[in-house]
């Protein structure tokens, strides 16, 4: 992504409509650096707003995303039912009035469409379209050091808006969209809904619809199953409350408030597996752990902290909990990562292909010391300082390379995918217009070519060459932008297929996702060689060490 430099310059605005007691008075300031008080108010039935995760005793409790956009479809259900002789607790607000409804029986959520008495415009000014939380942070970091007050959001991509509250009027809008074009920033728009509908939840109890636009939902034992189906006893078992909210988008949210430790037993099964080595597992639980607590931040926007897929960590409750990866979590019971006394940016994935990344050979942002390329071998047999694999020469000769590395005899290590031109083409157009991008236009695909790697291997820049011009694709985007790489590890192959005209292209690579950090399978090869869970934790991540939580370890995300 291209870095855009924008000048300060004066502008003159009125301020909104003056209300009783307020003068009306002219505002002079210096571009989008803006002075305001933003005083947001949380009405969750008696529950905390999502800044930071609330400590209970010697453990934390987070609120988790386990359905994130409900409402999205005006078909969409949920079940929400006790587990055997117990009863839910439902408390909603009703004018002033705080009401408290007990039922022994499943609760049947159903969306409706409202419709408004007059159509409402909403507007927000997107920044830009990210496929990772990691890179649209960054660009709002970016958007702050010029002055924009900005707020990341995931209304399905990852996306920077211009805050709301500061951008509140149409005028204060136009006017930021217009100079952030004017200075280069192509890929922002202004998105405009016109709504005369609106989706609603409502549910029965006892032959009565409540339809309120919050919900709190506690159990006598502390334990909901949570299913879109109705037939009784399936779906997934969370322990903890669940809070029915509305979301930035429109829509609502499904939020599961659990303590971290319960938390992790619905996600290291789900990461890693449960026929996993002990050592493997209590470096998953680790990871974990320390990936939750430095991640909270995430969802401010919606009021809550974490999701519960792979844009954060795959957590699905008590179901497929065991009895394995239940020991593993309490023997490293509130054991986390840490550089220098702050907890590590904790990235881990599938299989990294044979070598570890660099934050910044993945996505936009300053680089992590302990993250840095690592041969995943147990016996290390290429030297990336002499055999840089940023040589397209070298690196190809290290992907034709198979036996020796920890993750040799996974399906994923080595891949070879065939992609016509109409389906590149396809791909890349879509991808294209979900970024607004002028190029999303072109009609004719010429060519495609890497045209930097980094020292490990991942493409930081591939060229594309169409009918209307040139473009180039960034680091961790290219995996949007075309269905066949699983991973940025790869080359290219053009393929004619005896023709003369091209045909497509033959990704050829390795690896499973980011590859940054731990590899999953690479940490279970290892402790099957008898590698302990701090050793296999200081190979993926150098110079770090395993402590206890503790009010003196910071938080460097904030």
């Amino acid at each position: 992504m291209r870095q855009n430099h924008y000048a300060t310059k004066q502008i003159e605005i009125l301020p909104r409509p003056r209300t009783r007691g307020q003068n009306l008075v002219k505002i002079n300031f210096s571009f989008w650096r803006l002075s305001y008080t933003v005083v947001t108010a949380f009405c969750l039935l008696g529950f905390t707003a999502a800044s930071g995760p609330t400590s209970i005793g010697n453990d934390v409790e987070l609120r988790v995303g386990i359905i994130q956009r409900f409402g999205e479809k005006s078909t969409a259900k949920l079940q929400l039912e006790p587990t055997a002789s117990d009863r839910l607790r439902l408390r909603f607000q009703v004018g002033s009035k705080l009401e408290t409804i007990v039922t022994d029986k499943p609760i049947k959520l159903e969306t409706v469409m409202q419709t408004l008495p007059k159509p409402v415009v909403e507007e927000v000014v997107v920044l830009g379209t990210y496929r990772t939380f990691e890179t649209a942070e960054d660009s709002a970091k970016k958007w702050r050091s010029q002055g924009v007050e900005v707020e990341i959001s995931q209304p399905e991509r990852w996306q920077v808006w211009a805050k709301r509250d500061v951008y509140s009027t149409a005028l204060l809008r136009r006017l930021l969209f217009q100079n952030v074009q004017a200075a280069g920033a192509k890929m922002a728009y202004v998105d405009t809904k016109i709504q005369d509908k609106v989706p609603r939840v409502s549910w029965v109890v006892n032959g009565k619809r409540y339809s309120p636009n919050e919900l709190a939902i506690s159990a006598d034992k502390n334990l909901i199953r949570v299913s879109k189906g109705e037939k009784p006893g399936t779906g997934r078992l969370y322990s903890g409350r669940m809070t029915l909210q509305p979301n930035a988008y429109g829509t609502y949210t499904l939020v599961n408030e659990v303590r971290l430790e319960t938390y992790l037993r619905g996600v290291v099964p789900n990461e890693i597996g449960t026929d996993v080595p002990t050592a493997a597992l209590e470096s998953q639980a680790i990871l974990a752990r320390t990936y939750a607590l430095r991640n909270v931040r995430r969802f401010a926007v919606d009021n809550y902290q974490l999701c519960a897929d792979t844009h954060c960590q795959v957590y699905y409750g008590l179901s497929g909990a065991t009895a394995k990866t239940d020991k593993a979590i309490a023997a490293t019971r509130g054991m986390v990562l840490t550089y220098n006394n702050q907890l590590v940016d904790a990235l881990y994935s599938s299989t990294t292909g044979g070598v570890t990344a660099f934050f910044s050979d993945v996505w936009n942002g300053e680089d992590r010391p302990y993250l840095q390329p690592v041969v995943d071998t147990p016996i290390n047999f290429w030297n990336l300082s002499q055999q840089s694999l940023a040589d397209e020469k070298n690196f190809q000769r290290f992907i034709s390379m198979k036996q020796g590395f920890n993750e040799s005899n996974w399906d994923v290590f080595r891949w070879r995918k065939e992609s016509s031109i109409p389906e590149i083409t396809k791909d890349l157009q879509k991808f294209l217009s979900v970024k607004k991008s002028p190029y999303a236009k072109f009609t004719t695909l010429e060519a495609i070519a890497i045209t930097k790697r980094s020292s490990s291997g991942r493409i930081l820049d591939l060229a594309v060459k169409t009918d209307i011009g040139v473009f180039t694709l960034h680091k961790d985007e290219i995996r949007s932008a075309f269905a066949a790489p699983v991973s940025t590890l790869f080359y290219l192959q053009p393929l004619n297929k005896g023709a003369a005209e091209l045909w497509g292209y033959a990704f050829i690579g390795g690896g499973l996702g980011h590859g940054v950090g731990l590899s999953q399978t690479g940490a279970q090869n290892l402790a099957k060689l008898g590698w302990s869970t701090p050793k296999i934790l200081q190979f993926y991540y150098p110079g770090t060490k395993i402590q206890i939580f503790n009010d003196q370890i910071s938080n460097p995300a904030g």
